[in-house]
This record gives C-alpha cells, structure tokens and sequence, in this order.
C-alpha cells in the first residue's frame, strides 16, 4: 500500500518543495511515453492540490456541468477525508476545466455532485504546458464538513487516497494510477485499493 505525507504550508505555496507522487502505475497496455504527478499539501482552511500529465496528444473535448471528463484527458484525486468512514470525494478534470465532482462508496451508489458555485469553491487554475497540461485547485475544509460535520485536520491525521490519469477516448486510451488497483474487476472505484496518506506539520 502507498503512503505519502501531506505537508503543512503557510502563505504562497513553493510546489517545488511539495513532495511529489508519481502517477506511475500502468493498466491496459498504457505507453510509457504517458506520464502523470500529483502534489498535494494543507494549511489551516484547505487541501491544495496540483495534478500534471505529461502526454502528446492531449484530449479535450467534454464541457459543462454533465461532461465526461474521463474520455478525455482527465487528472483525478479521490479521497476519504475519514479513515474509519469509506465514504470518498472523486474528483475529476479534464483541460477544459470540466469537472465530474462525485460522492459515494463505489460506482454502485456513487452521486454526481453538481453545485452552481464549485468554481468559486475549488478555484481551479489550468496551464497548458510544453509537453501537456496542469492543474491546480483547493478542497476547502468548510466543503468536507459538509459531508463529514466532524471532519478535523490535525498532526498525524491519515486519511485514504488514490491519484490517476485516464483517458478512454484519447489515441492511446490509457489509465495510471499511484496506488495499484485491482484488475479483476478493473475499476479506479475500489477504496480498497486506495493508498495512505498523512498530515504532517
């Protein structure tokens, strides 16, 4: 199982000191020229993540509040903000800024969560790069409590996690991930499978 420590940040965020996850972990035949990293820290209101890929042919296609962002080329963070609850937040773009935000235990009960301002909550901020595409956005903790009104961060506090990349439509589909996932059946919905990840000061 993997685990990674989420570090505490204060003021404007230097990524280049953010340890980095590297997406790396290759289903379906994916080429090896695909290849995707994820950096994740906190400070005292938010999560703040930042997703990269970098790939040739970059696909974008889907928008608006009911796209598919995981045809295209789609960075992914899935988390459980608590350990002992397998509850999780799926949260998908694509480079249009189209965003599949998702709530359940799994693809059988999994919601769509469609809020009018989830731009103003997550603030997300694409580039274009020369050998793909970034993003970065917030996960407010005000947002968590939402689903988990207890929800607390804290030294030492773990919580469940998977970072991917996926495209099912891209020329060469491809999906990554940093945790491995099950094959049989093959799915990024398995919490099971996710990771761990640790708050640390």
């Amino acid at each position: 199982m993997k685990t990674y420590e989420i570090h505490k940040v204060s003021g404007i965020v230097e990524w280049d000191a953010v340890p980095v996850i590297k997406i790396d972990h290759a289903y379906m035949q994916t080429p090896d020229t695909i290849k995707a990293y994820a950096q994740i820290c906190y400070n005292e209101e938010e999560l703040l993540v930042h997703l990269r890929t970098v790939e040739k042919n970059i696909r974008a296609v889907e928008n608006g509040p009911l796209g598919r962002p995981w045809e295209d080329s789609c960075l992914e963070f899935f988390f459980c903000p608590e350990e002992n609850d397998n509850r999780y937040f799926n949260i998908e773009f694509n480079s249009n800024g189209c965003l599949f935000l998702g709530f359940g235990t799994g693809l059988s009960d999994r919601v769509r969560l469609i809020k009018a301002d989830i731009n103003e909550v997550l603030c997300p901020k694409i580039n274009l790069t020369d050998d793909g595409w970034e993003i970065f956005y917030r996960i407010p903790y005000s947002f968590i409590k939402g689903f988990f009104p207890d929800f607390k961060v804290y030294e030492g506090k773990i919580i469940k996690a998977n970072c991917y990349k996926c495209a099912d439509f891209s020329e060469p589909p491809h999906y990554l991930s940093w945790s491995t996932v099950s094959e049989n059946p093959f799915t990024f919905h398995n919490f099971s499978c996710f990771g761990t990840m640790k708050f640390v000061e």
